[in-house]
Formats: C-alpha cells, structure tokens, sequence
C-alpha cells in the first residue's frame, strides 16, 4: 500500500456564496451559438455549437484575454449534464494566451471528435498591457494574473452548470510548458482561501473551482526551485559537452549543492513506502527513463548508441532450447520503476514461427552519460536557467524575471539565490508581496496541504529530451501527488523534446477510463 505523507486533503465541496449581482451578470446564454464544423487530416468531420466571446468576469480588465469560447459537439447536445468538459489553455512562456478555436491537429480538436465539449480560455500574461488615461501604460498580467484568468474561467462553467451542456463536475485541464504549468496549478489549488481577493476583485462568478483532472506536458512549475533542480541534473556536464564561464560554474555548483536539502525536505516516498533522498534520487529518475527507453524499443525503435543504454542482448535459440545463464529477461516486476506503474512490456520468451525468441531489455542507464547525451541535442540553459535577472553582468531578465514583475513592466528576481546575487538591488531580502506572489505560482505548496481542492486525476508527460527544466520538477509534481494518494499517469517519453499534445492515443485512452 502507498505510504500517504500530506495532511488529509480537503475533499469537502466548498459551498458558493450567496447569488450576487455580479453573478447575475455572468449568467449563460444557451441560445447564443453559431454552428461550425470542423474536418480532420484523416477525412472525418464534426459538426458543433460555438459560445464565442463570453466574458467570465464582470470587472474586465483586459477585453483582449479575459473572455472564454465554448464548443459542444452534436453528439453531446442530447447529453448535456453528462459530457466531460477538456479545458485546453494555450499559455506559453507564461505569456498572454488568446481565447481560440479548436485545432484539427491537437487535443482541442482530437476532444471534439471524442464528444467531449471543448473549452479554450483566454487569459492575461507577462506581456498583457492596457492603456489608461493621458496613454499611461499598465502591465496587467503579472503573477498571478493569469492563474485566477483561468481560475475564474472554471468558476464561470461551475456556476452555469445548469445552464451549459456539459459537466462541470468532469473538468479537464490541458497545457503545455507554462501552460502545463496553469493546468497543474488549477488541478493542485482548487478553492484555496489564497486567490479569493484576486477572484473577488476581478468580478469572478461565486462558485467553486477545483477541477477533476489535469493534463500536463512538460509543465514549467515549481520556479522558485527550479535553478537548483537544473544545475543538480546537468552540473555533470560542465566540463564536457556544456560550454559556460568560470563565474557560471560557481553558480552551478552553488545551486547544485542547495538542491539536496530541498529534496529532502519534500519527504517523497517510493511507492513501497521507502524514502526517496538525495542518494537515491538519481536512480528513482532512472527507472522512468528505462521504461520509456524500453517502451521505444518494444515498438521496433532503434536507441542512440551513446546514450549510456545498457541492453541485455540474448540470441535467438532453436525451439526446445534455454537462455543461457545471465541472459534470460527479467522478471516483469523487476522492470517496474518505483512509482509501481505497470511496464507494459510483454514478457519475452514466447513462442514465435518456431522459435523462442528473446528480444533486448533495458537493464540500465548510465546517468552521467545520458545527461551529456541529452545536451548534445541541444544548448542547455546558462545558470542560473530561469531566475537570471543581475546574477552577472551579462545576466539578462529572463521570461520568468518578467512573470514576478511589476506594472511599470519591470522584471523581478524570484528566487532568494538570485536576489542576493543582483548588485543593483543593494538589499538582502525580498519584498514579501513578490514572495507570495512566488508561492501562489508553485504547485507544490498546495498539494496535500489541507486547504485546497486537489484534483483526483493527473497525466503528467516530460519528454526525456527535454532540457528545458529539470526531470526533477515533473518528477517531484508526480510522486507528491502519488503520495496524497492522486491517480497520476506519468512518463518520461523517449526522444521528446519540449512539447505538448502528443501520443493522443495515450491520453484520450487514460481520459476515457477516468471519466466511465
């Protein structure tokens, strides 16, 4: 049985407030739609209602982002309070993200010919700016603006539930990158007390807004960790393949050495209830790399050569022979990383036109070189990779600086490391707004903490070529909310780099068993 290490989550339905007259304002019209139709690479067509342009707060801000559309496929028109809703922000780069269509090519559209009614959510980001008055511009996305956007956005479809086909019961989130970031932000802090000002002074609907499931790709989360995650995972490749300064290695070397007391401290658990510490850690990574390696190579994939793969390569015997000692597989159960998923491979040995035949097993990886492998594909990130703001005199703001600015469009540190390294700042501390501005962002505070809503349902993908954060984050978001007791699908797919809305197989399978 899984050890379950957070407090007992907050599983109560948290009661909405009484109607008010923002809410009345915020009330569905189920008559305003236009019929579109969508057709599909392989020929297939879906005819569906559109609610285009539906403002989900009254005190709007920013008439560009902060409205949602809405999309119910025919199928779903006779079976409104049953249909799972796929909610599918486009957030990248923490940036503003435009209310759009459904796309033939990815889970937009893929949910659409599935019957899923289909919600795409406009909100605010780093970049969104308004003008006032005498042409005074205002940035109005900052941390956490975005998040209470779509935050709000669900409690649009929670408080029209009776009105809009659909269930709000059956939400499912969807991002990649920042935007994996959003979808496990929704799914990790539903109801907390933390977004209620933000929420009641936008205007948002008095209802709930925890979720039932999140789909994250490659979620860029847990920020204020995130530079010592990177440097402990790719420190290994400074003298060879990653080319930084002398100062950029004692700073890699600094965050390397800060990440084992976070890790620590996270009290992670394996799912056999063991610990997962700083010397294991690399090895728990691993057994989710093996997997993913052997999956590739189940499906008649070939593997890099100077990746550290180590395989097992028995030949193949004449029908009544035996493998010899020391080549004969593994046993299944060996295989299974230590989150206890199942492999999915079929076990070798099996009859085949005559013959026994034994195919290749992943036995092992070599860490460290995998990790210069991985950088070989492409750059890594200069250190710090993310908090870059003043750390030396080339240290420029960095996407996430500009996330924990301020209105004036002024980026900001967000992590202590890095604030005290920025001589221009000449203080010691952070200001406490933009520390809790930097919690609120982190998903990781709010699973299993007592307060909040947590969703029940995770699919969680990082690619395992992708070096844009750390496996670490994705690692640590997967098994926190293992050990709270959360139905989380996670891999590290083979070969993918940065990206999102793959394998829809995969996901649409996972999403059909958790909505039966």
């Amino acid at each position: 049985m899984m050890y379950v290490l957070c407090m007992l989550a907050f599983n109560a339905i948290a009661a909405p407030a009484s109607v008010s007259g923002n809410d009345v304002a915020l009330k569905f019209d189920p008559a305003n739609y236009v019929e579109k139709t969508i057709e599909f690479p392989n020929g297939k067509t879906v005819k569906y209602r559109a609610y285009e342009h539906i403002y989900y707060v009254t005190n709007v801000e920013d008439s560009t982002y902060q409205f949602l559309n809405y999309f119910v496929p025919q199928s779903a028109y006779a079976n409104n309070s049953h249909t799972p809703i796929f909610f599918r922000t486009y957030v990248g780069g923490y940036m503003a993200s435009p209310a759009g269509e459904p796309n033939e090519t990815d889970a937009s559209g893929r949910a659409l010919l599935e019957g899923y009614v289909v919600c795409i959510p406009g909100s605010r980001g780093s970049n969104s700016i308004v003008e006032r008055k005498k042409g005074k511009i205002v940035y109005t996305g900052k941390a956490p603006a975005g998040l209470v956007d779509l935050k709000a956005a669900v409690r649009y479809l929670r408080f029209n539930d009776a009105l809009m086909p659909g269930d709000a019961e059956k939400i499912i989130t969807d991002g990649t990158s920042a935007g994996g970031a959003m979808s496990s932000l929704l799914g990790a802090t539903g109801n907390n007390p933390a977004y209620d000002f933000y929420l009641k002074s936008m205007g948002a609907a008095s209802a709930r807004d925890d979720v039932f499931a999140s789909v994250c790709y490659c979620p860029i989360t847990d920020l204020n960790h995130a530079d010592m995650a990177y440097e402990w995972l790719y420190s290994c490749t400074n003298d060879s393949i990653r080319k930084i300064s002398d100062e950029q290695k004692i700073i890699s070397g600094e965050l390397s050495a800060a990440f084992p007391e976070y890790l620590n401290g996270l009290n992670l658990r394996k799912a056999d209830g063991s610990q997962i510490t700083i010397d294991n850690y690399l090895d728990y990574i691993k057994t989710f790399l093996i997997k993913s390696a052997q999956r590739t190579k189940d499906e008649g994939c070939d593997l890099p050569t100077n990746a550290g793969i180590k395989l097992n390569q028995p030949k193949m015997m004449k029908f009544g022979g035996t493998v010899p000692t020391g080549q004969r597989p593994p046993k299944l159960d060996s295989l299974k990383p230590d989150n206890g998923m199942p492999m999915n491979i079929p076990l070798r040995g099996e009859m085949r036109g005559g013959g026994i035949g034994t195919g290749d097993f992943v036995m092992d990886i070599d860490m460290k070189e995998y990790l210069n492998y991985v950088a070989t594909t492409q750059a890594l990130k200069n250190p710090p990779a993310f908090d870059q703001l003043g750390v030396t005199k080339e240290s420029k703001a960095s996407p996430e600086n500009s996330v924990f600015g301020d209105a004036k469009g002024n980026p900001s540190n967000f992590t202590q490391y890095s604030f005290t390294k920025n001589k221009d700042l000449g203080k010691a501390k952070m200001d406490v707004s933009v520390q809790e501005r930097v919690r609120i962002m982190n998903p990781m505070n709010f699973i299993g903490d007592g307060e909040s809503t947590t969703a029940p349902n995770w699919f969680i993908r990082h690619g395992a070529r992708d070096r844009d954060t750390s496996f670490a984050i994705s690692v640590n978001l997967a098994t926190k909310l293992m050990n709270c007791g959360k139905n989380v699908d996670f891999a590290l797919p083979w070969n993918r780099p940065h990206s999102g809305d793959y394998n829809l197989d995969d996901l649409f399978g996972w999403i059909a068993s958790i909505v039966k």
